[in-house]
């Protein structure tokens, strides 16, 4: 019983980290594609996304197995890192937008800017794949999905036993958009992509301290548990930021005032 519940612990906020990490990238995919899809043409967007899906898979499936050849501490160190760096970044543009600093991204006017700038192409083939559609619907894929594959690498392949638990969320996160994108045919613009990118920034953050520690042969208190504390501590100090971020900008305007 006990063995399971740490099992839990440990599969839990990388199920959750990989999920709404995945979500947010997959949503921001979704848009770009429809849009290709509504104005070149399905046949074009669809191949697009699907060879850049399976390019993704080999380099999950190929990845995945090397590190585990890899010293876990020298793939601790390392991961960590770049999980550490990857989930301030989210923290911080989450905690700049909550705190009006910067504008949130917006996938309707993103989908009205890219269908804008489709329609100024030449016209799409309509008798082969459009090679317009393609090309565009593979880069998008691609570029969102090479952060998803790190996501799940960074969470997945630090620790024995991770990488399916991470790659499960977020699997379950692209059929979840793929659902949605083909019951409602618009960008999904209700989901709330800053609300996630705090919590994933967080997240990855408390996962990037973790594995650093472990590499470098740090013992941490309570172990595997470590990680609760280390994202409720993370998230102690992220809240806070968003009032203070504000106030201190407002003072700087106030300051620049003639």
């Amino acid at each position: 019983m006990t063995s399971t519940l740490i099992d839990l612990i440990q599969a839990g906020p990388s199920v959750a980290a990989a999920f709404m990490a995945s979500l947010v990238e997959f949503v921001e995919a979704l848009t770009i594609v429809l849009a290709v899809g509504a104005v070149r043409g399905w046949p074009g967007a669809l191949a697009g996304s699907g060879a850049a899906a399976l390019v993704l898979i080999g380099v999950v499936a190929v990845a995945g197995p090397a590190l585990g050849t890899v010293p876990i501490h020298a793939v601790q160190i390392v991961v960590g890192t770049l999980a550490l760096l990857f989930g301030m970044r989210w923290l911080r543009k989450a905690i700049l937008r909550a705190a009006g600093l910067m504008a949130p991204h917006d996938e309707t006017k993103a989908y009205s800017r890219q269908t804008e700038l489709l329609q100024r192409l030449q016209p799409a083939s309509r008798t082969n794949i459009d090679r317009i559609a393609f090309a565009t619907a593979f880069q998008i894929t691609m570029l969102e999905g090479i952060e998803v594959v790190f996501i799940v690498i960074a969470v997945g392949t630090a620790k024995a036993g991770l990488l399916l638990p991470a790659a499960t969320g977020a699997i379950a996160a692209l059929l979840l958009v793929i659902l949605l994108g083909i019951t409602m045919h618009r960008p999904l613009s209700r989901v709330p992509e800053n609300t996630l990118k705090f919590i994933v920034g967080v997240l990855l953050s408390a996962f990037g301290t973790f594995w650093v520690g472990e590499g470098i042969g740090l013992q941490w208190p309570g172990g595997d548990w470590s990680v609760v504390g280390l994202v409720a501590a993370f998230l102690a100090l992220a809240m806070p930021s968003v009032p203070l971020v504000r106030t201190a900008s407002g003072r700087v305007a106030q300051r620049k005032l003639p």
